[in-house]
């Protein structure tokens, strides 16, 4: 028994290293054949006389800054906006950029509410819950056609967590949990097997008198 405890305590360790080290030199990898976009004159191992892995990365992260810099002036604006014009015109690619360009602000954008809130609902029916993350409580339109004060939520598939749907619910028919978005993502892309610890706060469960409360009371009790 302590042998297969050492073997499964060793697999802790290696496993999560192994895959990191893999995707850490897949990811490589591909950054370095972005070098093969430069003249064959110019590529590092013609002018060093060597091949350095990594500096794929590097060029990847240099031509990011510099396109940041060329489109956050407004000569680059306006030729970003051109850009943008020209490709929604064409019909699948339109569909396809636009939805990639929402899905990248969500996530690297500070929007003030994009998967900020980590949520508790009862679906996909009552007394079966999913987590899910708050994306907006603005909902215009459909906040004023519903009877309710809604929110939408964004519901995602394990282990996949970039697919999913949206649903609009009415906020008395949600939790708010303490985990953070974090947390809860990778209890979602490990199938729930990664739970992270709870660490309470006054509104994590309704109904509960916070940790903070109770000894309050027991003080103004004594």
């Amino acid at each position: 028994m302590h042998i297969r405890r050492y073997i499964v305590a060793g697999l802790l360790v290696w496993v999560p290293l192994g895959v990191t080290l893999f995707i850490l030199n897949l990811i490589v990898g591909i950054m370095d054949r972005t070098l093969l976009l430069l003249p064959p004159a110019y590529r590092p191992e013609n002018l060093l006389g060597m091949k350095i892995p990594g500096l794929g990365i590097v060029l990847t992260v240099i031509v990011l800054i510099l396109t940041g810099v060329f489109a956050a002036n407004f000569i680059g604006g306006r030729f970003v906006r051109f850009w943008e014009g020209l490709l929604n015109r064409i019909p699948l690619v339109r569909t396809i950029y636009s939805a990639a360009k929402n899905f990248t602000e969500v996530l690297f954008l500070n929007t003030g509410q994009a998967f900020k809130k980590v949520l508790l609902i009862e679906y996909p029916r009552k007394g079966v819950y999913s987590l899910c993350f708050q994306t907006s409580t603005e909902l215009a339109e459909i906040q004023a056609r519903t009877t309710d004060g809604v929110i939408c939520v964004f519901i995602p598939t394990t282990p996949n967590p970039t697919s999913g749907f949206i649903l609009m619910v009415p906020k008395a028919d949600v939790i708010e949990l303490d985990m953070d978005v974090e947390s809860a993502l990778k209890m979602i892309v490990s199938l729930g097997v990664v739970v992270p610890p709870w660490v309470r706060k006054q509104h994590a469960v309704r109904g509960e008198v916070s940790p903070s409360e109770a000894e309050a009371t027991e003080d103004a009790q004594t």
